[in-house]
């Protein structure tokens, strides 16, 4: 049986470790106090910072966003994170706004998907002193 961790950082950020995978959910390191604005008059106030600063998680194999257009999913911290990811897992939308290196899924598709590539595969984890891009 494969053990995992799942470590929770704090609002949408989340650390999971699986099979040897280290997988980040929705960036979020800025520090508290910020407000964020989300169109229409709406709102809200950052009011605790992360579990963890970003600078301490070490290598990130994968980094899966929800979305990258309000700045409580994907902060400037969590943005200059994305750079360091292994692979960026968006919607397709996203993946155009952020440009090379992220991936967009429609929906009900997945990525390494026998039917979008002709066969499955899998990438290995990133490991110390080597680049799997």
């Amino acid at each position: 049986m494969t053990s995992m961790r799942i470590t929770h950082l704090g609002g949408p950020t989340t650390l999971i470790e699986v099979a040897g995978w280290r997988i980040l959910t929705d960036p979020t390191f800025d520090a508290p106090g910020r407000t964020y604005g989300f169109g229409w008059g709406t709102t809200s106030r950052k009011l605790a910072g992360p579990a963890l600063p970003a600078g301490s998680l070490g290598d990130i194999d994968a980094v899966l966003l929800t979305h990258d257009q309000h700045a409580d999913n994907l902060d400037d911290a969590g943005r200059e994170l994305l750079a360091d990811a292994y692979r960026i897992v968006t919607t397709v939308a996203g993946s155009r706004r952020l440009g090379a290196g992220a991936t967009g899924l429609a929906p009900g598709s997945a990525p390494n998907s026998p039917h979008r590539t002709g066969r499955p595969s899998r990438s290995p984890p990133r490991r110390a002193g080597t680049d799997h891009r």
